[in-house]
């Protein structure tokens, strides 16, 4: 149990957030039988005019896992969904959950390749897909431990006339156009689903060591690793989600799900909070800024958790002073930093509160956050959570470092992952005794509060100097004509590296690079100043919004590998 005296971040808790709770010992699924039970007629999923109430998606997941059955599905085989976010991914996560399977979500704009990978790692043995999807997953379907594809599609859950209209949509605009040949391998999921029984016979689950989940991660160093989440980490995240946000009313909030469900952090703060708060999910399976002002002005939004690009997207649009988005309440940041500048528009705009946390897919995956109804601080990633102990290790010792000191931040707690699937040797590699090394370099103020310098990884040593692009970023955000920025190292024959910067410009706006460097120069020490600027129209990113540094310093690469060949053949 924490206490004040050894953990200076409770001194900075809401006085109604206790340091420590007492968590269900349940599967993740009694969260939706709980809820049909308490409210079997309140509406649990909208989307696109459609709406299900929590008794009818109890009964479809029922269906689903009774479906699963029938096709050989048994305690602990992995179930894997490659679906964007629609009812579906709802029903086929909690559904296999009810049939005793564990999870492997697994993200529709996978190519061969990372499909085959990760079913071969997993060895799935049942997966649910998109029509769309399913012409890669059959290219690749033999090299796998795959026995059965359930396939479906958007229009399966669309109310009448938009389910005859979509498939006429998506030949004219994708140009595709789906035909499956159903068998005994591969089946029509909404058919098999109709015809399955919804009695329910439970499967018996230890929280504490069954798994409910493989949650790979990004693989943006290498090949992606399952981490392994117990029904107890998922269970204990969404609780305290719940704890945190106490405000939230149980029953009446309506959450915007825009991030995907595939991802642990859509999954965690949009759907697992979502159903454990009985709230009614309002379900977009693309976000686009314009379609989000509408909804949530149309069906009034209390909560919308996203990453900073989403807020970013929202808060410069031109539409946003023509609608009411005073409904929302709440909303947590997370995937990348928060700029300054974009979460003050964003409350300005909507009179409701932004604040940035922290996690990681190994954390299930929040591990910390700024409060939000009191004293919070810009730039920070908050305060560790309810029975969650954060620390920032000293990168020579491994010992704690002092307040204000830097070091890899580390976390423990009950959401801290059991390991990577089969890989004890990077599970070793990341924990220090329980403590998870995080790979994130840190440190803790001295009102507990915790911030985040950079990535290891992504850090740039200059002339002997250390420096943290989010430093440098945060300064470029503040400039009025940047909507983006994203800075790395490149190569430099004196310093080593040097400081680039990649900037998209706010519409209509103009700033040259003169204009830009003499701005840094008045905010950060001349060996930070960013000595390139580059002007995109927009910078890579993951599907959940976060910049890819990464695979501007791959171009970098790419690049200077070109000049030096042209160099040698003249």
């Amino acid at each position: 149990m924490t206490t004040k005296e050894s953990h200076a971040w409770l001194n900075s808790y809401p006085a109604e957030v206790a340091p420590s709770y007492p968590y269900s010992e349940t599967g993740l699924h009694e969260f939706l039988k709980q809820a049909a039970e308490e409210y079997p007629e309140k509406t649990a999923i909208h989307f696109k005019g459609k709406d299900l109430t929590y008794q009818e998606l109890f009964d479809y997941s029922l269906r689903f896992a009774n479906a699963l059955k029938t096709l050989g599905v048994e305690k602990g085989d992995r179930v894997a969904v490659m679906l964007a976010n629609t009812p579906q991914s709802v029903i086929c996560y909690y559904g296999a959950l009810f049939a005793g399977g564990v999870v492997v979500q697994m993200n529709p704009l996978f190519v061969e390749r990372e499909i085959e990978q990760q079913l071969i790692d997993s060895d799935a043995k049942v997966l649910v897909c998109l029509d769309m999807v399913f012409p890669r997953v059959q290219k690749i379907r033999q090299n796998t431990s795959l026995e059965h594809v359930l396939v479906t599609g958007i229009k399966d859950f669309l109310p009448f006339p938009k389910n005859k209209i979509y498939p006429l949509i998506q030949k004219k605009n994708m140009g595709i156009k789906v035909e499956v040949t159903y068998d005994s391998e591969t089946h029509n999921w909404k058919r098999i689903v109709e015809n399955a029984s919804k009695k329910f016979e439970e499967v018996a689950i230890d929280s504490k060591k069954d798994l409910a989940l493989i949650q790979y991660t990004g693989g943006t160093t290498g090949a992606p690793k399952g981490v392994m989440l117990t029904h107890y980490n998922l269970v204990v995240n969404a609780e305290q989600c719940i704890r945190w946000m106490y405000k939230t009313e149980r029953g009446g909030e309506r959450i915007l799900a825009a991030l995907p469900f595939f991802h642990v952090y859509g999954m965690t703060t949009a759907m697992n909070l979502g159903i454990l708060n009985i709230a009614e999910l309002v379900i977009v399976p693309k976000f686009d800024p314009k379609e989000v002002l509408k909804t949530i002005e149309k069906k009034k939004i209390t909560m919308f958790p996203g990453a900073p690009t989403m807020y970013i997207g929202l808060t410069n649009h031109p539409d946003i002073e023509k609608h009411d988005l005073s409904s929302i309440k709440a909303c947590l940041s997370g995937a990348a930093p928060l700029p300054r500048e974009v979460q003050l528009s964003f409350e300005e705009k909507t009179g409701g509160k932004l604040v940035e946390g922290y996690g990681l897919t190994e954390t299930s995956p929040v591990a910390s956050a700024n409060p939000i109804w009191e004293m919070n601080k810009n730039g920070s990633i908050g305060l560790p959570w309810p029975d969650t102990e954060m620390a920032a290790l000293d990168q020579e010792t491994g010992e704690i470092a002092g307040i204000n000191e830097v070091g890899e931040l580390a976390v423990r707690g009950p959401q801290v992952m059991q390991g990577y699937w089969k890989n004890e040797e990077e599970t070793n590699a990341v924990f220090s005794g329980d403590w998870f090394k995080t790979g994130d370099m840190g440190y803790q103020d001295e009102d507990g509060f915790f911030y985040i310098v950079d990535r290891k990884k992504d850090m740039i040593i200059a002339g002997g100097f250390n420096i943290y692009p989010r430093e440098v970023e945060e300064v470029l955000y503040e400039h009025e004509a940047i909507l983006e920025a994203a800075v790395v190292g490149v190569p430099h024959p004196y310093r080593g590296e040097t400081v680039k910067a990649f900037v998209v410009l706010k519409e209509g706006k103009e700033a040259s690079s003169e204009d830009l460097e003499t701005f840094c120069r008045s905010k950060l020490a001349a060996y930070k100043i960013p000595r390139i600027f580059e002007q995109r129209e927009e910078l890579p990113k993951t599907f959940v919004g976060k910049v890819l540094r990464r695979a501007l310093v791959e171009e970098e690469m790419e690049k200077n590998e070109a000049d030096e060949t042209e160099k040698k053949h003249g």
